[in-house]
């Protein structure tokens, strides 16, 4: 299979540094398999219109292709309805839209939101943000030195607290650490019924298969270049009577019934939480990389990570335990996890260890990821991350590890 699916990927024709390409940041973004790519030159090129205003055939078409992949979406992660699914930006314009559509409407002083301490920024800043301007009180679930939720902390806190909302991640893009959602779901609604649960799933869709319905939880948000789409675009899944409350954050196009000059009647969902000219090649893009994950199956691709990641552990307890003191963020179960792997070698910085990596053709990602305050947590303000995806294979991983361990010679 991964022979196969190599050779839809474009990317692998590079050479870095006079080296075959070995890409292990998909964490931060995803690489293009050419049935992507084709489908979005193909609607550019001859179906391309602006969706839902035009009479003419291009316009038609386009809207077909456009809705085709929301339909797409939302059958891929389980939404009982096409109208549950509204595009964004990306996931991090689905939170705001949660944060500034819903959240800053029902939220007054001294109300609670509750996240976690191992969250992306995009999961962090909006409510900190929100927390400033309404007064509101921003507390964090504890995470344990493994790197997993504290679920002693998370039912105090939920039990003692009574927040508005709980807003957390599916998969850590730090961490690798998959939460249990369902679970978590089920504990909260038990625990404060009322409570509103928000969550991050740009690190979890690529690689697990996602249901909303079955998962239970409120709002759940989603992003395309993470699971081999385009850049541009996300979408946010509501439940369909939340999103009936979700107000519109910017006015435009697209997104009314009708308008006065002193008067304003918005669309139907979803529509009416999308002003102005969307997404459309994205969108019809995202469509195809939907089908491309479909063809292969997710359990076909669950599998194949596996391997990956019990090939990229057992290397690195090898190492760690040979002199090299890596350090490993996250757990080491390769059933909790995701193909993230965040680490640091001592004695060198992980801009420098990303900086001859790449001089031996390997990308990966260094720095704090977007999440500061977790990697405060770690005890350190950088880390390098390896981030594998359906293209990688156990060879590049061998390769990785025989630089790595070129590296710290060097540096020793």
């Amino acid at each position: 299979m991964i022979t196969r699916i190599r050779k839809d990927f474009p990317y692998l024709t590079r050479r870095v540094a006079g080296r075959p390409l070995v890409y292990f940041d998909s964490a931060a973004t995803s690489q293009k398999p050419r049935q992507v790519l084709e489908v979005m030159f193909e609607a550019a090129a001859h179906r391309y219109g602006n969706v839902h205003r035009g009479i003419h055939t291009l316009s038609q078409e386009a809207t077909a292709d456009y809705e085709g992949a929301r339909g797409k979406l939302a059958q891929f992660i389980g939404a009982k309805n096409w109208r549950e699914v509204v595009f964004t930006k990306n996931a991090t314009e689905a939170i705001n839209l949660v944060v500034w559509g819903f959240a800053s409407h029902k939220l007054k002083r001294g109300d609670t939101i509750l996240i976690t301490e191992m969250e992306h920024h995009s999961n962090l800043v909006p409510w900190l943000m929100l927390k400033k301007k309404k007064g509101v009180r921003v507390e964090y679930v504890k995470i344990t030195d493994e790197g997993r939720l504290d679920i002693s902390n998370l039912k105090s806190l939920i039990s003692n607290l009574k927040p508005k909302i709980f807003a957390f991640a599916h998969a850590s893009n730090v961490l690798g650490t998959i939460n249990p959602v369902g679970e978590i779901v089920k504990l909260v609604a038990k625990l404060s019924p009322k409570t509103i649960t928000v969550v991050d799933g740009a690190q979890a869709a690529p690689h697990i298969s996602v249901n909303v319905a079955r998962l239970d939880c409120d709002f759940y948000a989603i992003s395309a270049h993470k699971m081999l789409g385009p850049t541009g675009i996300g979408a946010l899944y509501g439940r369909r009577g939340l999103l009936e409350e979700l107000r519109p954050v910017f006015g435009g196009g697209d997104m009314i019934r009708s308008v006065r000059f002193n008067k304003v009647e918005f669309n139907e969902l979803p529509w009416r939480l999308e002003p102005g000219t969307p997404p459309i090649i994205e969108a019809i893009g995202w469509g195809a990389a939907i089908d491309y994950l479909k063809q292969i199956g997710m359990a076909k691709l669950k599998k194949h990570e596996e391997v990956l990641k019990i090939t990229f552990l057992k290397h690195f307890a090898s190492l760690k335990f040979n002199s090299l003191r890596l350090k490993l963020y996250g757990p080491e179960s390769v059933k909790d996890r995701t193909a993230t792997f965040s680490f640091n070698l001592p004695g060198l910085h992980a801009h420098d260890l990303a900086s001859l990596l790449d001089e031996r053709g390997i990308a990966i990602r260094s720095g704090h990821h977007c999440a500061q305050p977790l990697l405060a947590r770690l005890g350190t303000k950088a880390a390098a991350r390896a981030s594998l995806y359906l293209y990688n294979t156990e060879e590049e991983i061998d390769y990785f590890f025989t630089r790595l361990s070129q590296v710290a010679k060097l540096v020793r």
